[in-house]
């Protein structure tokens, strides 16, 4: 479980190194911290005019797997990640809908792929907030499909003994868990969905590349944060608050003590519209990342949508790189460029 205590001495620390070595590098961490490992895959086919292709995406998957954790066949990796008894949330991001959210062909050949492991269908969640989103992204067929559940983290309500607390005080809206009290130290906590901790055991993170106007990218660390607890308001407005708040969120042990896996659906990247579904903005890339690092993840993902931004022309758009520092610094993975190790199957 990664600390929480001295956040501020860190930032403290991290600032004094940062003007000394430049405003471009990232913080670093101790030299004896592992690479991240990333394997990409890749297939010209994967989709066509925008739409998955089942039968190639599941092959990517059972690749990417194969070799992210060196297991001989897909069945020996996912168990290497899994047990058969574990109930496993495939946290999405749906808000955009299908075409610039994760994309259900992808969260479907994950599924198929732990049922194929020996995982119950019934001990398979594909989850985010908001059912309305997840329905509208169409989710739902998978559920109907595969006999798995398809459920939202907000509709199940918060567990009270499991929280996020900071002294910022939030304008709580209706579904929030202290809605409508009016004791002393109300909207200071952010409650973790029952959802989490009550039905799942293992997480694995499938997030877009898509960019976010506040945290830089849609991806692992913001999906997973803020789509697990409630009172997120008072963050999302203010990116200097989400590079706090976020990576301390997914730093509780309710959340990333049950990680097992990130997945970028990269199918698609999107360079521009926040969580707004804009393909004029998109460019097809027909990838598919894995890495048990989320962070390094993230920060590939906000790199690639740089140089996107890049090709196209399109306004630049300064990163909130801050964020993934203090996940490095919460030693929730690795920021830097220079210690990932890169593997791309074409």
């Amino acid at each position: 479980m990664p600390p929480l205590a001295g956040l501020w001495a860190l930032i403290t620390v991290w600032l004094l190194g940062f003007l000394t070595a430049g405003a471009t590098s990232f913080s670093t961490l101790p030299a004896d911290l592992q690479r991240a490992r990333i394997v990409i895959v890749e297939d010209d086919t994967a989709t066509e005019a925008f739409k998955p292709q089942p039968v190639r995406i599941e092959a990517m998957v059972s690749r990417a797997i194969t070799n992210l954790t060196g297991k001989a066949s897909a069945q020996e990796a996912w168990l290497n990640l899994v047990a058969t008894q574990d109930v496993v949330g495939i946290k999405v991001f749906s808000t955009p809908g299908p075409n610039s959210g994760t994309r259900p062909a992808v969260a479907r050949a994950v599924a198929r792929g732990l049922i194929a492991a020996g995982l119950p269908p019934a001990n398979i969640i594909v989850w985010d907030k908001f059912e309305n989103d997840l329905r509208a992204a169409g989710f739902f067929e998978l559920e109907k499909e595969l006999g798995i559940r398809v459920a939202a983290s907000a509709r199940a309500g918060y567990d009270e003994t499991n929280f996020y607390e900071t002294s910022l005080i939030g304008n709580l809206v209706f579904g929030d868990q202290e809605f409508g009290r009016t004791t002393d130290g109300i909207g200071k906590k952010s409650f973790v969905s029952r959802l989490v901790t009550r039905d799942m055991t293992k997480i694995i993170n499938l997030t877009p590349l898509l960019n976010h106007n506040g945290a830089g990218v849609c991806g692992n660390l913001y999906s997973l944060a803020i789509g697990s607890v409630d009172n997120t308001l008072r963050f999302e407005a203010d990116p200097a608050r989400l590079a706090i708040a976020v990576p301390e969120i997914y730093a509780l042990p309710a959340l990333y003590d049950r990680v097992v896996l990130n997945i970028t659906d990269a199918l698609i990247g999107q360079y521009e519209g926040g969580q707004r579904g804009l393909l004029h903005y998109s460019v097809v890339l027909n990838q598919l990342r894995f890495s048990r690092d989320a962070v390094a993840l993230d920060v590939l993902s906000i790199r690639e949508l740089e140089h996107q931004r890049r090709k196209a022309r399109a306004p630049f758009l300064r990163p909130n790189l801050e964020l993934y520092r203090n996940a490095t610094m919460l030693e929730l993975g690795v920021s830097e460029l220079s210690k990932m190790q890169i593997e791309t199957l074409r």
